[in-house]
């Protein structure tokens, strides 16, 4: 049976990592993309279901993780920002900065963030990380004009031209981007040597979820379609 087919019942006992089967986190709708799919993101993804959406190769999804797991360990979490302007990505950003040592944004991205030395709220960035390249366009402008890497998760209506390195994966659904950067922080953990295989992480991927009372109602289509997918 292909990662890519709906029924996931052959997955039940495969882990993912400690504490997480395959199943458990396909039922975190992270490989649940959008009716769109930009050319820059066909190689990450397989036939649309049969809504319409197309389907993100999770296993693609959890390589590139453990990619930028040891990229951010390399670089040093200290050194490295993580942003995101939107509020269903916020509390996955936060546990992943707590749990590392990332320097977080949340919300609207100020110019001169990373530009201008002067400005009180200025960070010194040698590696930038945003939930949606879409919505956190500010950021990674900022970053390329100091040259500085930028990874991105990437949904699949998503342009990545300008990413360094794309991690492919449903963007908007707060359990989905939950459990992306649940896994990232295990694996930056781990490539840091702060972590054991093995080991057990201080929060599940429940803990790293914004819940729904903490949302905004959604009032775009865009959001409403996240709403499906979750």
């Amino acid at each position: 049976m292909s990662e890519f087919d709906d029924d996931d019942a052959g997955s039940a006992d495969k882990l993912v990592a400690p504490g997480l089967s395959e199943k458990a986190l396909l039922a975190t709708g992270i490989r649940i993309g959008t009716p769109v799919r930009t050319k820059t993101m066909e190689a990450f993804t397989a036939r649309p279901r049969p809504d319409g959406l197309h389907i993100i190769d999770y296993a693609r999804t959890i390589e590139r993780i453990d990619v930028a797991g040891k990229f951010i360990a390399a670089t040093g979490a200290k050194n490295t920002v993580v942003y995101t302007s939107r509020e269903h990505g916020a509390v996955a950003v936060q546990k992943f900065c707590e749990l590392t040592g990332a320097m977080s944004r949340i919300g609207r991205f100020m110019p001169g963030t990373f530009t201008n030395p002067l400005y009180p709220g200025h960070l010194d960035a040698e590696l930038v990380v945003v939930a949606d390249p879409m919505s956190d366009m500010q950021a990674m402008v900022e970053a390329a004009k100091l040259g500085v890497p930028v990874i991105a998760v990437c949904d699949t209506d998503n342009v990545t031209d300008d990413i360094d390195l794309v991690i492919p994966g449903n963007n908007r659904g707060r359990k989905a981007i939950a459990a992306i950067f649940w896994l990232l922080a295990r694996s930056t953990l781990v490539r840091s040597g702060s972590l054991a295989e093995d080991q057990a992480m201080k929060y599940g991927i429940e803990e790293f979820e914004t819940k729904v009372e903490e949302e905004p109602k959604p009032d775009d289509p865009e959001e409403r379609i996240s709403e499906r997918r979750e």
